[in-house]
């Protein structure tokens, strides 16, 4: 009797860059998607796991889009698990959305010369999580929101400003282009008066400021290697997740901006090529984001040795 095959399910790599490459086939960046889509109001906030720690890299791309598509008003997220251990139970014939763990085992081998050496195995984990949208009978605080915050668009963000300001990139304002220039090591602006509102500006700088954090004396981020001809295209990328996670993380609502639109093809081309190309992007937008909020402490810290 012939044994039956077990078909192989599509790796993770692929179930996550097939789901970023039809969003974008619908011409809309993931990243962006919860500001467009109006749930939540005015919120824009990181998606939360059940006990209030945010979500990083590829898994905010994740859960944003799934809260956008699902209508879900909620930004936490938790297992089935983690809902029964809350007394809680995830409503019957609700699907759970795909997230990712990443990690590292020890593996011992015998070398050529008959020694005994370590070596690290990366891998990645594919598990499903459930918004609270989605689970009953949950404690109230659970499902408690944050109040909108109001603000005035016609006036530049001021926690957004003390915030690039504490990074210590020189900007300079002028002319009708936004460009970071590695040479003179300075990000380029229009005046504050030639966008819409004050999320798009701050948007805008917090885009500008990524590509800022690639200079080689900062992440010294090098795309060449991993991409070749399209590492101009991948950094664009990488800035946008970036600005993206910056923008959720002081509470700002920016515009998509419409002169990145002619990148969607070149992305769809790379993501299609490379199944773990927007894996790579987002890992290095979460360190730019990291970076620039790591400037916060080091400048509070040089205040308090002043």
């Amino acid at each position: 009797m012939k044994a039956q095959t077990k078909t192989a399910l599509p790796d993770i790599y692929s179930r996550v860059t097939d789901k970023i490459i039809a969003d974008l086939e619908q011409g809309v960046r993931p990243w962006v998607k919860p500001w467009k889509g109006g749930n939540g109001g005015d919120r824009v906030t990181l998606p939360m796991r059940h006990n209030g720690i945010p979500y990083q890299g590829i898994n905010i791309l994740l859960l944003w889009g799934e809260q956008l598509d699902k209508g879900f008003q909620s930004n936490r997220w938790m297992t089935f698990r983690q809902a029964q251990a809350l007394d809680a139970n995830v409503r019957k014939g609700e699907h759970g959305s795909l997230v990712v763990y990443a990690n590292k085992v020890i593996k011992s081998e015998t070398d050529d010369h008959g020694d005994e050496v370590e070596r690290e195995i990366p891998f990645m984990k594919g598990y499903s999580v459930f918004n609270v949208d989605q689970i009953e009978n949950l404690p109230a605080d659970y499902r408690t929101e944050p109040e909108p915050v109001e603000r005035e668009p016609l006036e530049l963000s001021e926690h957004a400003e003390v915030f690039f300001a504490k990074t210590g990139a020189v900007v300079r304002h002028g002319g009708n282009r936004a460009y970071y220039a590695p040479a003179q090591d300075i990000v380029q602006l229009p005046i504050p008066e030639s966008f819409n509102t004050a999320e798009s500006y701050a948007a805008t700088k917090a885009h500008e400021l990524t590509h800022w954090t690639s200079h080689k004396t900062r992440l010294d981020r090098q795309l060449g290697k991993r991409f070749g001809d399209d590492a101009y295209a991948a950094e664009e990328l990488i800035a946008e997740m970036g600005a993206a996670f910056v923008c959720a993380q002081l509470g700002l609502t920016p515009e998509v901006r419409d002169d990145h639109a002619a990148y969607l093809d070149h992305w769809l081309k790379v993501l299609k090529a490379d199944k773990k190309a927007i894996f790579t992007a987002a890992n290095q937008a979460q360190k730019a984001c990291e970076f620039l909020f790591s400037l916060q402490a080091a400048d509070a810290d040089d205040q308090q040795a002043a």
